[in-house]
């Protein structure tokens, strides 16, 4: 072997050592560093966009930011993503559960789901992304199934006085009209994509609990939910506990739990005074949808008891 070759390879030894050593060292006097987890809170009703009176709400186009800042950091423990949601729309739910899966094989590091109140439907949907979740025992998880809700006005606008007219180039282009009378065909059309919905999302819960699900596939899947500690038994689950707790056993009392939250501008903060009369006339425009909104939001929550 060439003298160079010696001393280069017996200075590579000589490094590796002097890193041992001090790695004994540093952990025989506490220096370690200690693990760091990125918490991240993902709360509300899912849906593509908000409204005047929409609090919170989630979507892609929102989380992906804060899940790019939760991952960011080099020698993460854990990303832990605390869930309180009663669902919504379904790509939305899909979007979220699928960067977080992205992310998380990138950077090659484990995913932990919280519930908090309430994970079901879109919400358990993006818990499913996680490697393991854990709930509270009174939390509400599941309701894997795909709802529709409308209103009919047509008995309304009959008494009213009030004469729909409708135009469209397409047949079907006005199915499912609330102030039309509700036809069979259509609301099979609708069925027809509910049971597509509902076949994806039992797909990504069997793949994503493979091995994990206790209960009857019927029963599991028929948009039923459960509390926590039920959940554990159907295997919907891996442990029953909180953030804090969990977090501080797994990786120990020392551990460093980094909040991640919404950046807001400082125009974000100002602008309802900077430009209020701009605001509000399209608060007023927007108010009718908006309590709609509001209302649908409200009987999300309220499905669940919350």
């Amino acid at each position: 072997m060439p003298p160079d070759d010696r001393i280069w390879q017996g200075g590579q030894a000589a490094t590796i050592y002097i890193c041992m050593m001090m790695r004994r060292f540093r952990r025989l006097f506490g220096l370690e560093n200690p693990p760091v987890v990125s918490l991240i809170r993902l709360s509300g009703v899912i849906a593509a966009g908000g409204g005047p009176l929409r609090q919170g709400g989630l979507n892609i186009a929102g989380t992906a930011p804060l899940l790019e800042r939760a991952f960011a950091p080099a020698g993460l423990a854990a990303v832990a993503i605390v869930i309180n949601s009663p669902g919504g729309s379904p790509v939305q739910s899909a979007l979220i559960g699928k960067r977080i899966r992205a992310l998380a094989e990138e950077k090659r590091v484990p995913v932990i789901a919280f519930v908090e109140d309430v994970a079901a439907s879109g919400g358990y949907w993006i818990a499913c992304a996680a490697d393991e979740i854990v709930a509270d025992p009174s939390s509400v998880v599941g309701s894997i199934g795909v709802i529709s809700a409308s209103f009919g006005f047509t008995e309304a606008i009959r008494k009213l006085g009030v004469e729909r007219r409708v135009y469209t180039a397409g047949e079907n282009k006005s199915i499912l009209d609330p102030f039309q009378p509700e036809k069979e065909e259509d609301v099979a059309r609708l069925k027809s994509l509910q049971l597509e919905i509902h076949d994806a999302f039992k797909q990504w819960v069997g793949q994503r609990r493979a091995g994990k699900l206790n209960g009857d596939a019927a029963e599991l899947f028929s948009g039923a939910f459960w509390t926590g500690a039920k959940g554990l038994e159907l295997g919907l689950v891996d442990r029953l506990g909180d953030a804090r707790t969990v977090l501080r056993e797994r990786f120990g009392n020392k551990v460093v739990i980094r909040g991640i939250g919404q950046k807001k501008s400082l125009f974000s903060r100002l602008r309802f005074s900077v430009v209020a009369p701009e605001i509000g006339s399209d608060l007023l425009s927007d108010l009718p949808s908006g309590l709609m909104t509001a209302m649908e939001d409200r009987a999300m929550w309220a499905r669940y008891g919350l």
